[in-house]
C-alpha cells in the first residue's frame, strides 16, 4: 500500500511553470492572464478562488476575480465573458461551477472563446478529447493523470471504473484513460450492481460528492484508488463514520473535516492511493495554473503566425 502525495506532484510542476513564467517573462513576452467569473458565493466555490488566487500570486499570474450576484442575469455572465473575451491581456477564463440553478450552464460555457476555455468545457474542446486529438484537458481529470504518470501507473490495460458521470469530471476522465488504453466502465446513480463492478476494477476514480460511498468491501485487493471527492464533514456522528481518527484532533479544532467518497477503511486494501486532502485536491489548481500559462504561449505562436 502507497500513498500518492497530490502535494508532491503539484510543487514539482509548480516549480516548473514558474521557472516557464520567468522565462517568458525575460523574452518581453506577456503575464499570463487569467479572469474567473463567480456567481453567487457558494463556499466550496469560494474557497477554491481563494487557493487559486494565493496560487496564481505565488507563480507570477495575473489573475482577476469577477464576481456577480447570486441572482446574475444570463446576460450579466455572457457581458462579463466576452468582455474577457475580447481583452488581449487574458488568456484563460474560468466560469467558476455550479452556477446558480437559474442559469443555463452550457449557454454560458459556450460563449467563452475556445482558445481562452482553460477548464475545456467548451463543447470545441470536450470532442477534441472524445477524438484523442486535444492536448489540453479539464483541470481536474489533468491532475489525476499528472498524479498517474508521476507514480508511473500506466493505465493500458488495467480495468478502471469512474464512478460519476459529470462533464466536469466523469465524462472527460473515463474519455481520457481510454484514450490511454484503459477499459473503462463509467459508472453513476443508475448503475446496477455497482459494487460488483467496482470489485473487478484495477482502477477506481470516484467522482460522485458523497462522503465514503465507496466501501471496503467494493474495492479489489491491490487496486489503485483515486479519490477526487472533497466533502465537508460537520457533524460528529458523520464524522465518526467518514473520517480516520487521525483527523479527531482537526475535527475539535475546526468543527468540521474532509471525507473523500473513498472510505478510509478502503485504503487498507488498496495498492496504491490519493488520500483526501492532499491528493487531487491541489492538483486541480496547479492545473489551472498548467492550462493558463499554456494558453497564454499559445497566444503568442498565433500572434506570431500573424505578423
Amino acid at each position: 500500500m502507497s500513498v500518492l502525495d497530490g502535494k508532491l506532484v503539484a510543487e514539482k510542476i509548480q516549480g516548473e511553470l514558474r521557472l516557464e513564467i520567468e522565462r517568458l517573462k525575460g523574452e518581453g513576452g506577456p503575464v499570463p492572464g487569467l479572469v474567473v467569473v463567480m456567481a453567487g458565493d457558494d463556499p466550496a466555490s469560494r474557497s477554491y478562488v481563494n487557493s487559486k488566487n494565493k496560487l496564481a500570486e505565488k507563480l507570477g499570474i495575473r489573475s482577476e476575480l469577477v464576481p456577480l450576484p447570486e441572482n446574475a442575469s444570463a446576460e450579466a455572465v455572457i457581458r462579463s465573458i466576452e468582455k474577457a473575451n475580447s481583452d488581449p491581456l487574458v488568456h484563460a477564463i474560468l466560469v467558476q461551477m455550479p452556477l446558480p440553478r437559474h442559469l443555463d450552464s452550457w449557454r454560458i460555457l459556450g460563449r467563452i472563446l475556445p482558445e481562452k476555455d482553460v477548464d475545456c468545457f467548451h463543447p470545441y474542446n470536450q470532442g477534441l478529447i472524445l477524438q484523442n486529438r486535444a492536448s489540453l484537458f479539464p483541470c481536474t481529470p489533468a491532475g489525476v493523470m499528472r498524479i498517474l504518470d508521476h507514480f508511473g501507473i500506466e493505465p493500458a490495460g488495467l480495468n478502471a471504473a469512474v464512478v460519476g458521470r459529470s462533464f466536469l469530471v466523469g465524462k472527460p476522465m473515463a474519455a481520457m484513460l481510454v484514450n490511454r488504453n484503459a477499459t473503462v466502465t463509467l459508472c453513476h446513480s443508475r448503475t446496477v450492481n455497482l459494487g460488483m463492478i467496482l470489485r473487478e476494477a484495477d482502477l477506481i476514480v470516484a467522482a460522485v460528492g458523497k462522503p465514503g460511498f465507496i466501501s471496503a468491501d467494493m474495492v479489489k485487493p491491490g487496486a489503485v484508488l483515486i479519490d477526487v471527492g472533497i466533502n465537508h464533514v460537520a457533524k460528529e456522528e458523520d464524522f465518526v463514520k467518514f473520517c480516520p481518527p487521525s483527523q479527531h484532533e482537526g475535527f475539535k479544532k475546526k468543527g468540521y473535516a474532509i471525507s473523500g467518497d473513498i472510505h478510509f477503511q478502503a485504503f487498507a486494501k488498496a495498492g496504491h492511493y490519493t488520500p483526501v486532502p492532499g491528493g487531487v485536491g491541489p492538483l486541480t489548481v496547479t492545473m489551472l495554473m498548467h492550462n493558463t500559462v499554456e494558453l497564454c504561449k499559445r497566444s503568442i505562436s498565433v500572434t506570431s503566425t500573424k505578423e
